[in-house]
């Protein structure tokens, strides 16, 4: 199977996802910033989210580039890390509203730590679905980055239940994990120049 339904199936879902966060946003209560920094907790996950989100996108794309060809587990793979993307409206908007009580920001780092899991499934079912996907296969190596992003996650779900202090710590490592994976995997990147040198 070729890989284009899945990319643009993809695409279509996280922009839904996108534009259902966008839409969750209430306009503040009068017209004075007062206003808008009484509602500034729903503005913030807002803005992590659709940074996790791109970061998600961004990241998607560079895999597809290594794809060559593809199979039904790979679709159930791809759809897997979907569901878990979807959840984000969700959870964005439930952090933002609790002003980001302790159980919705471990519901937070929860659905932050299912969707890498399961971005890496997807990762191992493109490299098992055909020997054409080597270029995946190649630029894994060492994923430090990935292996500290799954820790940091873990941290953050278990933290908000210390207290206040505990959700400060969970927030502040689900924002350092989105810092780290801002500038997409170079890894991939440098496969890609080795493969297709200009």
């Amino acid at each position: 199977m070729t890989k284009s339904r899945l990319e643009a199936f993809s695409d279509g879902v996280l922009a839904i996802i996108i534009t259902i966060m966008v839409l969750e946003l209430h306009t503040p209560q009068g017209h004075e910033w007062s206003g808008l920094l009484k509602v500034w907790p729903t503005l913030l996950a807002y803005v992590l989210s659709f940074i996790y989100i791109g970061i998600y996108w961004n990241n998607h794309h560079h895999l597809m580039l290594t794809v060559r060809r593809i199979n039904g587990t790979v679709l159930w793979a791809n759809l897997h890390l979907l569901f878990w993307l979807s959840l984000f409206p969700f959870v964005s908007g439930w952090a933002g509203e609790s002003r980001f009580a302790a159980v919705p920001m471990t519901c937070y780092a929860g659905v932050a730590l299912m969707a890498a899991l399961a971005y890496t499934l997807l990762s191992v079912a493109i490299i098992r679905a055909d020997s054409e996907n080597h270029l995946l296969a190649d630029a894994m190596g060492n994923d430090l980055k990935g292996r500290v992003s799954m820790a940091a996650y873990l941290i953050a779900i278990a933290t908000p239940l210390l207290g206040q202090v505990g959700v400060l710590i969970s927030g502040g490592l689900l924002m350092l994990v989105a810092l780290m994976w801002l500038i997409p995997d170079r890894r991939i990147e440098a496969v890609l120049a080795r493969e297709h040198p200009s």
